[in-house]
C-alpha cells in the first residue's frame, strides 16, 4: 500500500514489484497475490490493462490511518480514559498537529455573546414573573 499511496496513481504489479526489488529480493508471484489480497479486502480497486491489472487506492493513506484510529478507540470501555491515555504518548509535535486539526475542523472562532446583566435579584418578584409569564402577582397587581 505505501507504493501505490506514495505514487498516487493507478500502478501495475511490474512496477511495485520491480521497485520492491531495489530494496531485496521478492517473487512476482507474492506481489501479485499481495496486491490480489488488498484488492480483495477492498483497498485498491482494479482495471484490466490488457493481460495485466492496474491497481488504485480506493482511499487515502491519512483517511486510512483515521479509521485505525477510530477503530481503536471504539473499542475501548473508556474512549476518554483512552484519549487521555493516547493523548499523553504523544510528542510535542504530534500534540501541536492534534491542536491544528481540532481548530480546522472547528472552523473559524466565534466570540462569545456578552453575558447578560442582571439588575435584580432571582427572589425578586419581576423575575419570578418573567419566568412564569402567566402566573398573577399575589397581591392581585396592587
Amino acid at each position: 500500500m505505501t507504493r501505490v499511496w506514495k505514487w498516487n496513481r493507478p500502478v501495475t504489479v511490474r512496477e511495485v514489484l520491480e521497485d520492491l526489488q531495489q530494496e531485496r529480493s521478492i517473487a512476482y508471484t507474492t506481489v501479485m497475490t499481495v496486491m490480489d489480497n488488498l484488492h480483495q479486502k477492498g483497498w485498491v480497486r482494479r482495471e484490466s490493462e490488457g493481460r495485466a491489472y492496474r491497481y488504485e487506492a480506493v482511499s487515502t493513506r491519512a483517511a486510512y490511518a483515521a479509521a485505525l484510529m477510530n477503530e481503536a478507540w471504539s473499542q475501548s470501555d473508556n474512549p476518554a480514559a483512552a484519549l487521555v491515555a493516547f493523548f499523553g504518548m504523544m510528542s510535542e509535535e504530534q500534540r501541536q498537529a492534534l491542536s491544528d486539526a481540532v481548530r480546522i475542523v472547528q472552523g473559524p472562532e466565534t466570540p462569545a455573546p456578552p453575558p447578560v446583566e442582571r439588575t435584580q435579584t432571582p427572589e425578586s418578584p419581576s423575575d419570578s414573573a418573567v419566568e412564569n409569564p402567566g402566573s398573577a402577582p399575589e397581591d392581585g397587581g396592587r
